[in-house]
């Protein structure tokens, strides 16, 4: 369910030939982007403090990047490639190597997080039968219930958003998951810190059940993103997965999609618990939405066993590695050095952080507040004590989302995560420039929308 505007039936229809990604949903047409707002064509102005699907890491409009697709467009659109290396696409992958984690120094480059993330997956495959020889057994990803890690068929099956995978699931074969660090609503029934992180070791135990020598990866984002809202894991346990990958020798696959390029006040997310991947599947901030862009980030010794083995990926898609993207990527990264965009995301973070738990306290709907850097999720619940969800029929967050956009800001809702079916939140993640003063806008409009909300559901 989704509402915009009380528009009319004509309104409904103004979608033209254009397959719509919710046919009876009706929106606005967004006309300009300025900074961190968006202005529709009756001239509202609203706050973008979900940066699209935070993506917009920089806001929109922004000369510098513009400039550089711009000047890159003139030059050379397209090269494959299979055929040809670009200076556009060597610089992106220089700029992009300066911010990784040490010893993951070579980067692949795709259109978006899906590609990323099955490029990281074929990868793995490749990296061990290069090591071992084709016969090599170790090809299953283990992965999360309670994950999002693209829309293919591929990312879907090692994804574990139910509300998202139901009706396709007979097109995949199904991957091993464990459950998420969610705290909130642990599924061992256990707190912290005296559960002894029963989810990270949950890792060993189906390691242990299906045989190392079967499993290629495990992948996770180091903080749940829309399938949860924003979920952070406790300090123990990116440490903990990362040793028990290491003893049995598993790549670790952070997805980092939504959370790299300095979205959580870090470069990439791992950085808070001093834990290098092996690989990492990225997007969304890395060219900030000016051009389709994903990648993945690849500790040497993997790529570098390709390089020396077979010499080739056996993997490609038409636009990856393309040189408008590349251009892109480089601008993106400059500008957010220039502007010192990760500690501007660490601190207002603080700041949005400690707003947005006022309005837990106040707020008799809001339940759980987390998150860090400029990316924070509030889980919706119809009472506080128990934890009690809303009902799927309440479309709880929706509301939320048509609330907020009423008063002017725009937040990105998500749902389905306590038992498959019920279960409502929504993701904050305004750009990485926002201000102090707009973090206040920001916080006032959300609160406003949340008062309003409530009222409509108690």
């Amino acid at each position: 369910m989704c509402f915009f505007t009380n528009r009319t039936l004509e309104a409904r229809e103004m979608g033209g030939k254009v397959f719509q990604r919710n046919f009876k949903a009706v929106m606005p047409r967004v006309v300009k982007g300025e900074g961190i707002y968006l202005y529709d064509e009756e001239g509202k102005r609203y706050l973008d403090g979900c940066s699209g699907a935070l993506i917009s890491n920089l806001g929109h409009g922004v000369p510098e990047i513009i400039d550089a697709i711009t000047e890159q467009l003139k030059t050379i659109e397209f090269a494959h490639t299979s055929r040809w290396r670009s200076a556009a696409l060597e610089e992106a992958a220089e700029e992009v190597a300066s911010i990784a984690p040490e010893g993951l120094d070579y980067v692949w480059f795709v259109s978006g997080g899906s590609e990323a993330v099955e490029s990281a997956i074929k990868l793995a495959r490749q990296y061990f039968v290069e090591r071992d020889g084709v016969s090599t057994s170790k090809a299953l990803v283990v992965a999360r219930w309670n994950s999002y890690h693209g829309s293919t068929i591929g990312t879907m099956a090692v994804g574990g958003s139910i509300p998202r995978r139901r009706i396709y699931s007979p097109l995949f074969k199904e991957y091993p998951k464990i459950v998420a660090h969610y705290c909130y609503r642990c599924p061992f029934g256990k707190k912290y810190p005296q559960c002894g992180i029963t989810c990270a070791h949950q890792l060993e135990d189906i390691i242990k059940n299906i045989g190392s020598q079967y499993i290629s990866a495990f992948i996770a984002e180091p903080m749940v993103g829309s399938a949860i809202g924003a979920l952070v894991p406790p300090d123990e346990y990116w440490p903990i997965v990362r040793e028990i990958c290491d003893r049995y020798d598993i790549l670790l696959i952070a997805d980092e999609v939504m959370t790299g390029f300095g979205r959580t006040g870090a470069n990439f997310c791992v950085n808070h618990w001093n834990v290098i991947p092996d690989i990492i599947a990225t997007a969304k901030g890395m060219a900030a939405g000016y051009i389709p862009t994903g990648g993945i980030i690849i500790r040497n010794e993997i790529a570098e066993t390709v390089r020396n083995g077979s010499g080739a990926f056996v993997h490609g898609h038409t636009y990856n590695g393309n040189p408008v993207s590349g251009a892109a990527t480089a601008a993106v990264i400059r500008y957010m050095k220039k502007h010192d965009l990760v500690t501007n995301a660490r601190l207002q973070g603080e700041k949005l952080g400690r707003g947005l738990k006022e309005i837990e306290a106040s707020n008799p709907i809001v339940g759980d507040v987390r998150g860090r850097g400029l990316m924070w999720g509030v889980e919706l619940v119809m009472d506080k004590e128990s934890k009690k969800p809303f009902p799927k029929s309440k479309g709880a967050a929706a509301l939320a989302m048509k609330e907020c956009l009423d008063r002017g800001i725009v937040i990105y809702p998500g749902g389905g995560m306590v038992d498959g079916i019920d279960g409502d939140n929504f993701l904050i993640g305004p750009p990485l420039v926002i201000t102090a003063e707009q973090v206040d806008e920001l916080l006032n409009k959300l609160e406003e929308g949340l008062t309003a909300t409530a009222e409509k559901l108690l």
